[in-house]
């Protein structure tokens, strides 16, 4: 994983397969590294690691939350945004977007670890719960959570209004986030 994200790194910053402007392609790299870092995926996960079998104030669970996938997603929308040539406005509002479905992705992710087979997951079931983990079926129980988590990809669908229908990928991956059953 680490070898991976540093040529991540290395890809973004040769100039012989990026085409973008220089100062683009330094902003999007900047905004995938500040994601990935220690405010980021790498940071949240840190945070996600020392909760483990102590109890949270429900704030602490959703920076945790906004911190691990949720900076990636985020990062991965905005990235593209920006490389596509998105204007400042565009931008926020992708970014936007970005955060309420990896909210959304966090969320039902707690979800599935408590309603979902292993076999259904492809991962152990039940391991939030075997770690002592706050997670919001903690906070909140099953069908509540449901709700946040339709609630939060209601949020990222808001965010897209007054995009056309090119935005339309991105409708339905906020769909599809809180419909899944891995």
């Amino acid at each position: 994983g680490d070898g991976l994200l540093t040529l991540a790194f290395e890809l973004m910053a040769d100039p012989d397969l990026n085409s973008l402007d220089s100062a683009v392609s330094l902003a999007i790299i900047q905004v995938i590294a500040r994601a990935a870092g220690t405010n980021g995926m790498v940071g949240g996960q840190a945070l996600d690691i020392d909760a483990e079998g102590r109890q949270l104030e429900f704030d602490q669970l959703r920076t945790i939350h906004r911190a691990k996938t949720g900076a990636l997603i985020t990062a991965s929308v905005v990235s593209g945004a920006m490389g596509g040539g998105a204007g400042p406005d565009q931008v926020a509002r992708l970014e936007e977007y970005g955060r309420a479905i990896g909210l959304a992705f966090q969320i039902v992710d707690d979800l599935l670890d408590v309603t979902a087979t292993t076999e259904e997951l492809g991962k152990p079931a039940g391991s939030d719960v075997r770690h002592e983990k706050a997670t919001y079926p903690v906070f909140f129980g099953i069908e509540r959570t449901r709700e946040l988590a339709a609630e939060a990809a209601d949020q990222a669908l808001a965010a897209l209004d007054g995009f056309d229908q090119r935005a339309e990928p991105l409708r339905a991956l906020a769909r599809y986030i809180v419909e899944r059953s891995r």
